[in-house]
């Protein structure tokens, strides 16, 4: 396929919290190394994206915080734009849900399916909260999980063990508004009928088999398991109205309404840059011929860039209302990336784990690139990756620091020392010289190769290894040693160094556009971009270059280990936040409770009891005797750490067995919001024996 033009979307965030890493290194770098690399070759691009500001999530946000919905969603729309834009990612615009622009398209898209009668009517029994008079969203439905037993799995999803549910499933449902018990009630819905549009969408995915493999393979599974129909509506009332008599009430659903907004968002484009166009041409102008040249004419390729959490909305769900309405394009590709992980635990916003990109651009001013650096080094591309801090600080210390600016200053230091800052001219070169200028020559098209088949951390591999040429070459020929006794082969040296400085210059403005801009200011390299790249002449004999100054400096030890601590204490403040108690137990007596004999007393020996995964089994010495005791805390203590840990321990609970092992006692131990166990202990010490009362 050779479009004419390429459209690039980035999923629309939720407007319900800042940008994490996690978001970035999902599809809004890889959209904008993309994006940018289109643009260098002088391509045709428009690169769309804004804020998903409906759905649940925006109303429990705004009912925690004690605003509304809109306040929500304003406050975080300009949180993340100006957070996107100071990080340098790219968009052409960064649009909202909640515009007019947005309501009519979205209203205008699902009236087009009714008037068709591509939905069908279905009344359904859904969870509704009598106290609040409301029915509950997912979301708003919390309970026991059937299969791990968490206490507080909402009606989607389990947290804990990660089970998909749907509300009816919960064990002691309750409602997230009132704290009631929700009844059933019956609702009517408009759902769009998967299962009788999955030939056309088989069709589809089969016509795509050179996707990702993990894109490719979830649509498969979703495909064999047999495509349901679907629920369009919402029974809320934030939102964009259903457009149809009899739905009072009623919102669009979310993944209706949310991918539209690439579609809403490009005619907001066309509007914005209308606005800003002379009189005459807006006289002239046909919106309408502009943003449908977009997504209604077949010279254009949409891209969608999703995390894999999206890979169904986006391959199928879309897919099928734009076939349905049979009038727009779809996608080519959906280069989804999977899950970033952070110190080697899931990033999750509820639990604060997670690196805040708003705060990064405080605290680590100027370093922008760095961070892209490290993300699309680190990408998820083809499995989750794991983002660690101490990762962050080697990549900058040994590879952006140690190599491509250790390479890039000492070429223009000495380009200052030996030649006033003037390029100079290349003399003789020898057979190495030859070999390394055509070397240089074919690193835009490897480069290039790899974006193009949105392997993006091997793109950068190759830039860097164009760095390590160069730092190899220096190395090699030592022109500092030679300066004195052969000036003829350190003119050329300097030269194709800087030819090497200059290349690198373009072909990293990609992936580091604010070092790309540094580097080509300090070269004076106006007028060039990556199609010029692969040249030995970038910089002419004479040619003046600017003073240098480091592009990278290195990251101390203080730094990091404040980031460390920064997030492990923020996650155990979290949890002491929203941590969520067991409901007291039935009152008991004095004299019951004084029936219980509780002492404190040390562990002699630990062992894994065999064929289990929790149990181990203890040797304690209570100071009355030496005992056995069988206790479920292998998941949380390895038996080694635990000898000579001192424990309390009721001594006079009846034995039993347990694995075939008679166990004395039960020690005590306190649980905290993740079911994390630690031994309950006395403040003070006491001797094996002293009782706790």
């Amino acid at each position: 396929m050779n479009p004419k033009r390429h459209l690039i979307t980035a999923a629309l965030p939720y407007a319900n919290g800042p940008v994490h890493i996690g978001h970035l290194a999902g599809c809004y770098l890889p959209a904008d190394i993309y994006v940018r690399y289109l643009r260098a070759k002088g391509e045709d691009v428009l690169f769309i994206c804004g804020s998903d500001e409906h759905g649940v999530p925006i109303t429990i946000k705004a009912k925690k915080e004690g605003i509304t919905p809109q306040q929500v969603v304003d406050k975080y729309h300009k949180m993340m734009g100006d957070a996107f834009d100071e990080f340098g990612v790219s968009f052409d615009i960064y649009s909202r849900t909640s515009k007019p622009v947005h309501h009519k398209t979205a209203s205008d898209f699902f009236r087009n399916l009714y008037d068709k009668g591509v939905f069908t009517e279905e009344v359904t029994e859904q969870y509704y909260d009598e106290k609040a008079k409301t029915f509950l969203a997912d979301r708003y439905i919390t309970g026991t999980c059937p299969k791990c037993g968490n206490e507080n799995a909402y009606g989607d999803q389990c947290e804990k063990c990660g089970s998909t549910l749907s509300p009816t499933e919960l064990i002691n449902p309750r409602s997230t508004l009132s704290g009631e018990k929700p009844v059933l009630r019956s609702t009517k819905n408009w759902f769009l009928p998967l299962d009788k549009m999955q030939p056309g969408i088989e069709a589809y995915i089969e016509s795509h088999k050179d996707w990702k493999t993990n894109v490719y393979g979830q649509c498969k599974s979703w495909l064999t398991q047999g495509l349901q129909p679907r629920a369009m509506t919402r029974d809320l009332d934030w939102g964009v109205k259903v457009p149809v008599d009899g739905a009072e009430g009623k919102v669009l659903y979310v993944w209706f309404d949310a991918p539209i907004g690439y579609i809403s968002a490009t005619k907001d484009y066309f509007e914005q840059k209308d606005d800003h166009t002379s009189s005459l041409a807006k006289a002239t102008a046909d919106k309408s011929a502009q943003w449908e040249l977009w997504w209604k004419n077949k010279d254009t390729r949409l891209i969608h860039f999703i995390g894999k959490d999206n890979i169904v909305f986006h391959c199928i769900i879309f897919p099928a209302m734009l076939m349905a309405h049979g009038d727009f394009i779809v996608a080519d590709n959906v280069p989804a990336n999977e899950f970033l992980n952070l110190e080697g635990d899931k990033i999750s916003t509820s639990r604060n784990w997670a690196v805040w990109l708003h705060e990064y651009l405080v605290t680590f001013k100027d370093k922008q690139d760095v961070l892209r650096y490290v993300l699309c080094s680190n990408a998820p591309e083809a499995k989750d990756n794991d983002f660690t801090w101490k990762d962050f600080q080697a990549k900058n210390n040994n590879e952006l620091v140690a190599i491509l600016g250790n390479f890039v200053n000492r070429t223009l230091v000495l380009t200052h020392k030996y030649y006033e800052g003037k390029v100079p001219q290349a003399d003789e070169y020898t057979k190495g010289d030859i070999l390394l200028l055509e070397e240089i020559g074919k690193f835009p098209a490897r480069i290039a190769a790899s974006l193009d088949a949105f392997r993006f951390r091997e793109a950068l591999a190759e830039l860097m290894n164009l760095a390590r040429a160069g730092n190899k070459y220096l190395a090699e020929n030592e022109p500092w040693k030679l300066a004195a006794t052969d000036e003829k082969r350190v003119r050329t040296v300097m030269n194709i160094s800087l030819q090497i400085t200059a290349n690198l210059a373009l072909l990293m403005e990609p992936f580091l556009p604010f070092t790309a801009k540094k580097l080509s200011d300090m070269l004076n390299l106006g007028g060039f971009k990556w199609t010029h790249a692969g040249r030995s002449d970038l910089l002419h004999a004479g040619h003046k270059i600017n003073p240098p100054a480091l592009l990278f400096d290195k990251i101390e030890d203080p730094a990091i280990e404040e980031q460390i601590l920064k997030l492990h204490q923020s996650k155990i403040m979290n949890e002491i936040q929203n941590q969520v108690m067991s409901p007291a137990k039935d009152e008991t007596s004095f004299e019951e409770f004084s029936k219980m004999d509780i002492r404190v007393g040390t562990i002699l020996e630990a062992e894994r009891v065999p064929k289990t995964d929790k149990l181990l089994k203890l040797k304690i010495d209570t100071g009355l005797d030496q005992r056995t005791v069988v206790s479920g805390i292998a998941g949380f203590y390895k038996p080694e750490d635990i000898i000579g840990q001192r424990v309390s321990i009721l001594v006079n609970l009846a034995p039993r067995k347990i694995k075939g092992i008679e166990s004395q006692g039960m020690i005590l131990m306190a649980e905290n919001a993740n079911g994390e166990l630690a031994f309950v202990l006395p403040s003070k010490e006491i001797s094996n024996g002293g009782m706790i009362k």
